[in-house]
């Protein structure tokens, strides 16, 4: 699937490198939520976030949004995971519908919705772009057949 990006998404893209020398593949501008979303190279998410996160606050006072960093990864498992951080993803399952499961420890329940949803949102959106997926529910509990 080729998706352009629009020259402000490029812009905030472009920004990303030159504060941070992170690589970025996608930027997601969410009006709902006010925050800016990017989507990171493979094994350059140390060096987006930087030292105890200084490069994130960085972003965020020159852009004046929240910024959320998400590392790609071409499995959908892992990938999946990572759009969950910092929630302990325990298990993924994809269903005999499409529809993608999410399991989460207990305790990170209310990190993997997110404020308003604002994470599964996220999750929605990213999988749908990147796996042509869909989000179907994010539970709390192990895998059924892990």
């Amino acid at each position: 699937m080729i998706r352009t990006l629009s020259f402000k998404e490029r812009r905030y893209i472009e920004e990303l490198r030159i504060l941070t020398r992170a690589t970025a593949l996608d930027c997601i501008i969410d009006e709902r939520f006010d925050r800016i979303v990017y989507l990171i190279k493979e094994g350059d998410m140390g060096l987006a976030i930087g030292r105890k996160g200084s490069n994130i606050r960085k972003m965020q006072r020159v852009l004046g949004k929240r910024v959320e960093m998400v590392e790609y990864s071409s499995e959908i498992e892992e990938f999946t995971k990572n759009v969950f951080k910092p929630a302990e993803v325990t298990g993924v399952e994809r269903g005999e519908d499409g529809k993608i499961t999410v399991y989460v420890n207990r305790g990170d329940l209310g990190i993997a919705i997110g404020k308003g949803g604002c994470t599964i949102e996220k999750a929605r959106n990213l999988l749908s772009r990147y796996f042509d997926a869909e989000l179907g529910e994010v539970l709390a509990g192990e895998a059924k057949h892990a």
